[in-house]
């Protein structure tokens, strides 16, 4: 059985445009591997390929000296507060196990994941030590858009300046795993592309999943020059949205991980990907869906392969089996016909299996269900088209960057301008969504502060409670939403998750007000 599939404003920074080649190069599989992968190993220096057999089995006949999977260093709550400082800088690092000059919170790629309860108080203190300006975004949490809460729209850090992010998690906030990245309009891509983002993990309120160990795991993707800088992408690479040729996970190629047969371990995976779809299997081993994204299932589900959307996450259950495996990342084009970006990353990392098998762990304890919208009259209907002018279609220009020329995505034909309201909703509400998309590209909607019950893709209705705070619209297709607009108001926005997009304008303001 397989997952559940339902489908403010900086300085603009843009590489001399590259004229589309005629022939995009497309990644195929060379003796076994693919292409992208044989450049991994071939650009670190990586001896000792033996070539097996293709395909995606175990091993797939590498012989390498893999490490270790290390972690973040982890932060925790204590009594209701963690209180955090994150320095922004460039830094020298090792990135896939090469020196590598990339941007950091606090010196690591990724950056420290940050342990919270529901009911928690987040202070942190963001110091930009760069030339350009940043800002927070806690992507996923249901926490205020106003103030010196998570407020993309208002807040930018200049360089040599601080702010002091202060927010507040509900006392019912879902259990999860969720990210911190910078949401700078036009700098976005680049920022996370360069180094910046890091990992949420908000824990069980109710009784906790018995598990041998609890792994958070975050995935990424960026190109490294011959000099260890992350390349600067041309605009056809915008256009399709930016992959890299580096996939990795907590910032290291292919890492091993060790376990005991039996054992049963929960992995948070998070996509931090700038645009990069992931589809992952493991082979060998039980899988279990806990959650997608902010969307907790009642009881674990058995799945064969999972889907993680760039900006999404997953928390599953590993239950580990006798053999060595492989985390495999899966083609997963996103594009119409299937032939654009998003070809098989491959093995992402090694589960290895030794020692002794483990008792059985107890079950899993149920979780409450989450509600059902679909069983809520609406309080509105509306239609978000999404839409693509390769020759900027003579857009005023708003003071954002987008005039006429180059490219720009809209929302109902309009390209993201901070200064204007696009939709008003009232609190306490539900509101059902529609997003239609009119390009040939797959896009990732990501709405702030409140999650999505999907409800029906492509006019077909979805079976279960799915809830998600990303969802996949499939080019030329639609996916209908209903959004419970609770506990904040405020302006905030939603936007495609494919970060070049979002920077080209593919973003729009939504404010719920009281009354």
């Amino acid at each position: 059985m397989t997952a559940p599939d339902p489908r403010l404003t900086g300085p603009e920074r843009t590489p001399a445009p590259v004229p589309p080649p005629d022939d995009i190069e497309r990644r195929r599989l060379v003796s076994g591997l693919n292409r992208r992968r044989a450049l991994q190993l071939g650009g670190l220096g990586l001896l000792g390929l033996a070539i097996g057999a293709p395909g995606w089995g175990p091993s797939a006949g590498l012989a390498l000296a893999a490490e270790s999977l290390s972690e973040p260093e982890t932060l925790r709550s204590a009594n209701g507060l963690l209180r955090v400082r994150l320095e922004v800088a460039e830094t020298s690092v090792t990135l896939a196990g090469r020196p590598a000059h990339v941007l950091t919170y606090n010196g690591t790629v990724p950056g420290p994941t940050l342990r919270l309860r529901p009911g928690d108080r987040l202070h942190v203190e963001l110091v930009n030590r760069l030339s350009d300006p940043t800002n927070l975004h806690t992507h996923g949490l249901h926490v205020s858009p106003r103030g010196n809460a998570d407020n993309t729209l208002d807040v930018h850090v200049q360089p040599g300046e601080s702010f002091h992010y202060d927010i507040q998690l509900p006392d019912d906030h879902p259990p999860g795993p969720f990210w911190y990245h910078p949401h700078e309009h036009h700098l976005t891509a680049d920022q996370i592309w360069r180094g910046l983002y890091g990992g949420i993990v908000v824990e069980d309120a109710g009784p906790e999943v018995p598990v041998t160990r609890d792994r958070v795991l975050v995935v990424s993707d960026t190109t490294l020059d011959d000099d260890g800088h992350p390349v600067q992408v041309s605009e056809w690479q915008r256009m399709e949205g930016r992959e890299g040729e580096l996939v990795l996970v907590n910032g290291q190629l292919t890492p091993t991980l060790e376990a005991r047969p039996g054992e049963r371990e929960r992995w948070r995976i998070i996509n931090t990907c700038t645009s990069r779809f992931l589809r992952l299997r493991l082979d060998g081993h039980k899988v279990d869906l806990l959650a997608t994204d902010i969307g907790r299932l009642a009881e674990p589900r058995r799945v064969d392969e999972v889907e993680v959307l760039n900006s999404g996450r997953v928390d599953v259950l590993v239950t580990v089996g006798e053999r060595t495996g492989e985390l495999q990342g899966l083609a997963n084009p996103r594009t119409r016909g299937g032939d654009g970006p998003s070809g098989a990353p491959g093995a992402l990392a090694t589960l290895r299996v030794g020692g002794s098998p483990v008792p059985a762990l107890p079950p899993v304890p149920a979780y409450p269900q989450l509600p059902d919208l679909r069983e809520v009259q609406p309080a509105a209907r509306r239609t978000m088209v999404l839409g693509l002018d390769r020759a900027g279609g003579g857009h005023e220009d708003h003071g954002d960057g987008h005039g006429s020329g180059g490219m720009v995505m809209t929302i109902d034909g309009r390209p993201f301008d901070h200064a204007r309201t696009d939709v008003v909703t009232r609190l306490g509400t539900v509101e059902e969504w529609t997003y239609v998309n009119h390009t040939g590209m797959d896009h990732p909607m990501h709405l702030h502060v409140w999650p999505m019950q999907v409800v029906a893709i492509d006019g077909r209705p979805v079976e279960g409670v799915v809830y998600q705070d990303v969802v996949r619209v499939s080019a030329g297709g639609e996916t209908t939403v209903r959004i419970p607009f609770e506990d904040f108001d405020g302006r905030t926005v939603f936007h495609c998750h494919i970060n070049d997009h979002e920077d080209a304008g593919m973003m729009a303001v939504v404010e719920a007000r009281t009354g």
